[in-house]
């Protein structure tokens, strides 16, 4: 999960840094930390939710 939020933290800073918010009023996009928080926020969770799908069977597997 450690490396789901170092890799969506430095994805979203790319996305402020090259995509952005011209005019500075998207809420998430318009500020470095928000999109850097929100990209790791996804980043962590999607890699947690891909190593869960995967852990599932193992332990079902373990417990028979």
């Amino acid at each position: 999960m450690l490396i789901g939020l170092v890799v969506g933290a430095i994805g979203g800073f790319i996305y402020w840094k090259y995509v952005g918010c011209v005019t500075g009023d998207c809420p998430i996009t318009s500020s470095p930390l928000y999109s850097s928080i929100w990209g790791a926020l996804i980043g962590g969770l999607g890699l947690d939710l891909i190593a869960s799908l995967f852990k599932k069977k193992e332990d079902e597997e373990k417990k028979e």
